[in-house]
């Protein structure tokens, strides 16, 4: 969430916040949490920090703690190096002076604070090189400028400037246009003439900790193997269960197991921290070994949420991608959907995080990276995968006989995987330990409470790759603490190691061959469909079109541009992808134009002030632009109208005449009844129908608004509320499918159900019925 938005509601209409980032600042009393925010007041530029309630929503939750006016002597610069060890996309640790105040802070590693420390530096002083110091990009000389400081077991360790474009880093290289591009690409060819491979050691380890505080050392987990590893990968699941954790993503039990694992890595070796990243109670460390650590570089961290509505925090992934000398790795860390049935939503639940998970390159001008688009993906976690209807006694009798294959005949991921339903691409090693849940908490006996869970293997490891080896894979039983079992994997990763002589060799070689190119070569291409119709979309519905745009002999770069007095190169309700890219001679590339109606764009769509219909511009760089045509027709629906026009809409949207659909929805608030011929329903035929549905079969539901729908279901209920073929909801296979659908359609309305001056003492009456109550009753009176 961009908590810009309650710094800008603290603002005059003068003051504008342009950029806010959240870190970490030492103080006497410790570390504390602060939000910066970069301000501008009346032509001046200011850094302001807030205190701040958890995640930051409304002005209610900031509180200002100081200002450091943006002048002569302000400065923003990377804490001094103390040794040569640095790991490129760490946290970063900046040093802010302004005057006689210095303050210290970790912000941390991202695009989001890229772009933060640019605003920032861009403001300084011209000519101080103070505080340039602070973008954590590469600087004109290739090094990195915003190195971070990393801890170890031990003790801090700092980082220092090591060249990014050196062998030992890979070929990261600030792109300078097409020929920069063209070079990049040809020695990712040649890549096999001056890489060698080299295996190093992974632990990757998951471990669901149903919510406690670390007990007792973790070491008979990540250290039972005598050999150290070069890298850990080390996942969580349900950290923390509060409602805080959930609807604020604050917890104490980050530090906690954070500490934890810290103090329990192999003692055989020294780790410095190279990424920490969490969602809710979803959390992934990494690892390295700290003689190591200067072959790490283009460390990003990205998480997906798949709870409730889909976006939610409670469910979900974390990714951490880096390049490990020249070979890249994603390591992914899933929560999946619980309960046997469910097997259909965690396949649903993996492919979201598959599409969704996509990481910004430190270089300008790449496209976006998805996992499958590394060389290794190890993917870790509660996967929640069950077995298939088996009798208690029956799975208890063949643990103790310790009969793993038979059991693991009826294991849903193994069938879903042998299907090509999910995970497709990835291995997984045998299992031959004995499942990991559900134990009762403290021991090693099988769970006895109501709920009797049968046992099943939710805590799995799987990877990809062509150069991965399994040395083991086990549970480890020592731990009790929770009601899963930690589960640990251990790879050999064979791992592209550059040979300097011939890298020099080869990109010489490059260089010479390009210099031979004519410069006045003219890229031309061509595309298999310039018209793209997309018909009946519907909300939420994705709809995909792909074209070929094939290349002739001349390498060139392409990019959609957006029209003149246009900010973007499409309309909101589409997207290309990719939206540029490089073709080498005579190959092509397939894009795919996605178009999406969602809460931002329905109600334009539904008014008529908008419609399916765009040109986009595909531009060659020094070559010319192709126009496409897109054009579509959009079927009205209730999700993103404004709760007036759907309470004078007797009828079925569907059924509506454009014209009328048209008035209703540019109709001013709170127009008199007069205005239109018939007296308004009190409350949308489709929230009541949704509500009454609840109330009628879901009150007692677990897990309402808290578990996911499918969206099979959701596209039928909404297809149900727009087209009105049954005047009650149909037979819907999931409570949680109608709970979703009722919180889309609150979340697609233009204007909120409950007025903005009365959101936050709504919120903090939630949880009591009586102070509810008085709420209502005071909106009621606001109404009348």
């Amino acid at each position: 969430m961009d908590q810009s938005v309650a710094i800008q509601e603290t603002l005059s209409a003068e003051e504008t916040c342009l950029a806010t980032v959240q870190g970490i600042l030492a103080t006497e009393e410790g570390m504390e949490s602060r939000l910066l925010s970069l301000i501008e007041s009346h032509g001046k530029s200011m850094l302001c920090l807030y205190t701040h309630r958890r995640m930051a929503i409304t002005a209610e939750d900031v509180c200002l703690d100081r200002v450091l006016l943006i002048q002569e002597g302000f400065a923003v610069e990377e804490v001094p190096p103390e040794n040569n060890l640095q790991i490129p996309g760490s946290d970063v640790t900046v040093q802010v002076t302004s005057g006689g105040a210095s303050l210290l802070v970790r912000l941390p590693f991202g695009s989001h604070t890229q772009t933060f420390l640019r605003e920032v530096r861009r403001r300084c002083s011209p000519g101080k090189k103070d505080a340039t110091a602070a973008d954590p990009e590469q600087s004109a000389a290739g090094e990195v400028t915003g190195a971070p400081r990393l801890k170890t077991a031990n003790k801090m360790v700092p980082s220092s400037s090591v060249p990014a474009s050196g062998p030992t880093q890979g070929l990261s290289t600030r792109p300078c246009g097409l020929r920069d591009t063209l070079v990049k690409s040809l020695l990712k060819q040649k890549e096999s003439s001056y890489t060698h491979l080299q295996n190093f050691r992974f632990f990757v380890g998951t471990y669901n900790v149903n919510g406690q505080s670390p007990r007792g050392s973790l070491r008979p987990w990540l250290s039972q193997d005598g050999e150290p590893p070069d890298i850990y990968c080390v996942g969580f699941q349900e950290l923390d269960l509060s409602k805080e954790a959930f609807f604020f993503n604050d917890t104490p039990k980050e530090e906690e197991w954070f500490k934890a694992v810290t103090e329990s890595l192999h003692p055989g070796a020294k780790y410095a921290k190279v990424k920490l990243v969490r969602l809710v109670g979803i959390l992934l460390l990494l690892y390295v070994r700290t003689e190591l650590a200067m072959n790490i570089s283009e460390v990003e961290a990205e998480t997906v949420g798949t709870g409730i509505m889909g976006r939610m925090g409670n469910k979900g992934g974390v990714a951490i991608r880096f390049q490990f000398h020249n070979s890249t790795v994603c390591v992914v860390n899933a929560h999946l959907a619980a309960h046997p049935e469910e097997y259909e939503r965690r396949n649903q639940e993996v492919r979201d995080i598959c599409a969704r998970m996509q990481f910004h390159p430190l270089e300008p001008g790449c496209p976006l990276l998805a996992i499958k688009e590394h060389d290794v993906v190890l993917w870790l976690g509660d996967l929640n995968y069950r077995l298939e209807e088996q009798d208690m006694e029956r799975v208890k009798k063949l643990i103790q006989t310790q009969d793993f294959q038979a059991l693991h005949q009826h294991d849903q991921l193994k069938i879903q995987r042998e299907a090509k339903l999910v995970f497709e691409g990835f291995q997984e090693g045998e299992i031959s330990f004995q499942p990991t849940y559900k134990y009762n908490p403290g021991s090693d006996d099988w769970d006895d409470s109501a709920e009797c869970r049968v046992p099943a293997w939710c805590d799995r490891i799987l990877w990809s790759g062509k150069t991965v080896s399994l040395l083991s894979y086990q549970s480890h039983m020592a731990l009790k603490n929770s009601d899963h079992k930690p589960v640990s994997a251990i790879f050999d990763v064979g791992v592209k190691v550059v040979d300097k002589k011939s890298y020099c060799k080869a990109f010489e070689g490059i260089v010479r061959s390009l210099d031979k190119m004519e410069n006045a070569s003219i890229p031309s291409v061509t595309l298999s469909k310039r018209e793209f119709l997309f018909k009946d979309v519907k909300y939420l519905q994705l709809q995909v079109e792909s074209f070929t745009i094939s290349n002739g002999p001349v390498p060139c770069q392409f990019e959609f541009i957006s029209k003149p007095n246009e900010d973007a190169y499409c309309k909101p309700w589409l997207i290309a992808k990719p939206s540029k890219g490089f073709l080498m001679p005579d190959s092509e590339v397939v894009i795919a134009l996605e178009l999406c109606v969602n809460k931002s764009t329905a109600t334009a769509l539904n008014s008529g002030e908008d419609k399916l219909e765009d040109i986009l511009v595909l531009h060659l760089d020094r070559g010319k632009d192709y126009f496409l045509s897109v054009s579509g027709n959009y079927l009205p629906s209730c999700f993103g109208c404004p709760i007036q026009t759907l309470c004078y809409m007797k009828e079925p949207i569907r059924e509506m005449l454009p014209e009328a659909i048209r008035e209703l929805t540019l109709m001013p608030l709170l127009t008199d009844d007069a205005f239109w011929e018939e007296k308004p329903l009190d409350v949308p035929k489709e929230l009541w129908m949704m509500v009454d549905l609840l109330c009628r079969s879901a009150c007692h539901q677990e897990g309402l608004f808290q578990q996911p729908g499918l969206r099979p279901e959701f596209e039928q209920i909404r297809d149900w509320l727009d087209t009105g073929t049954l005047d009650v909801l149909g037979p819907v296979a999931s409570n949680h499918s109608v709970a979703e659908a009722l919180l889309l359609f609150l979340e697609s309305l233009p204007e909120p159900v409950v007025c903005y001056k009365s959101y936050r003492s709504s919120l903090e009456c939630a949880n009591s019925y009586e102070m509810s109550s008085q709420v209502r009753q005071a909106l009621r009176e606001g109404q009348d």
